[in-house]
C-alpha cells in the first residue's frame, strides 16, 4: 500500500508545483495582491499535503523506495513556498522574486525526482517520460486551478479587465497541449515496446486520457467561446468542469502507475 499512497501523494505535489508555476501567468502588478495570497494558500497546501506525506513515508516505511534527498527536496521547497507567500504581505519585491523562484526550482527538482523514483526498474526512456509526464501533468492541473481561481476573483474585483483571463486561459490550453503531446510520445513508446503489464490495462489507459486532457480539451472550447462575449461568469463555471476532468485524467494516471508501474 505504500506505492498506492506515493502515486496519489503525487497529484497533490503536482497541484502544488504546478499551481505555483502558472500564478507566473497573470500580470502581477494588474491584479490585486489577494488574488496571489488566497491562491498561493490552496497551491501551498497542496504541496505540503503531498511533500509531507512523502516526508512522512520516508521516515515510517523502510521500503517505501523514498531517498533521501527527494524527502529533503520536498522539505526545503515548502519552506521556500511558505516564506514566498509570506512576502506577498510585505513589499521586498527582490527577495519576493528570489524566492518564488526559489520555491518554483526546488518543486520541479522534488516533483522530478519523485516520478523518476516511481519508474525505478523500467529502463531509462520510461524514467524520462515518467518525469515529463508528471511535470507536462503538473502544469495542466495547475493552470486549470488557476483559471478557476481567477474567474471567481472577477466577482471581488468587478473592474477587473478580462486580459488576465484569457492569458491564463491560454497558458491552459498550452498546457493540455503538451500534456497529449507527452502521452502520444508514450503511446509509441509503448507501441514499440509493448510490457505485459498493458495488455490488462488497455482500458484504463484509454479512460485516463478520454476523461482527463480529451474532455478537458472540449471544455475548453466552450470557455474560448464564452471568453469572446466576455462572460466571466459562465467561463468560471466551465473551469470548474474542466478543473474536475484534469484531476480525474491525473488521479487515473496514478492508478495506471500504482498498477502498472508505468507513467501516464
Amino acid at each position: 500500500m505504500t506505492l498506492f499512497a506515493r502515486c496519489f501523494l503525487l497529484v497533490f505535489c503536482q497541484l502544488g508545483v504546478g499551481g505555483l508555476l502558472s500564478l507566473a501567468v497573470p500580470p502581477f502588478h494588474e491584479l490585486e495582491r489577494g488574488f496571489f495570497k488566497s491562491s498561493g494558500g490552496v497551491f501551498l497546501f497542496g504541496s505540503l499535503v503531498g511533500g509531507l506525506g512523502t516526508v512522512w513515508l520516508w521516515l515510517t516505511r523502510e521500503a517505501s523506495g523514498i531517498g533521501p534527498v527527494e524527502a529533503l527536496l520536498w522539505i526545503v521547497h515548502g519552506g521556500l513556498f511558505a516564506a514566498y507567500l509570506s512576502s506577498l504581505w510585505g513589499d521586498a519585491m527582490a527577495a519576493r522574486a528570489r524566492l518564488f523562484a526559489a520555491a518554483l526550482l526546488t518543486g520541479i527538482a522534488a516533483l522530478a525526482t519523485s516520478a523518476w523514483a516511481l519508474a525505478a526498474g523500467q529502463g531509462a526512456a520510461v524514467h524520462l517520460l515518467a518525469v515529463a509526464n508528471a511535470l507536462v501533468g503538473a502544469a495542466a492541473l495547475g493552470a486549470v486551478t488557476t483559471g478557476m481561481l481567477i474567474g471567481h476573483w472577477y466577482l471581488i474585483d468587478t473592474s477587473m479587465e478580462i486580459d488576465p483571463f484569457r492569458r491564463c486561459f491560454r497558458w491552459f490550453v498550452w498546457t493540455l497541449s503538451a500534456e497529449l503531446a507527452c502521452i502520444a510520445v508514450l503511446a509509441l513508446y509503448l507501441a514499440i515496446f509493448p510490457p505485459e503489464a498493458l495488455a490488462d490495462h488497455s482500458l484504463l489507459f484509454a479512460l485516463r486520457v478520454v476523461l482527463g486532457p480529451i474532455a478537458a480539451l472540449g471544455i475548453a472550447f466552450m470557455i474560448h467561446r464564452v471568453l469572446l462575449i466576455p462572460q466571466t461568469m459562465a467561463a468560471t463555471g466551465l473551469f470548474y468542469i474542466a478543473t474536475l476532468a484534469v484531476l480525474v485524467g491525473e488521479i487515473l494516471g496514478r492508478y495506471f502507475t500504482f498498477r502498472t508501474g508505468l507513467p501516464l
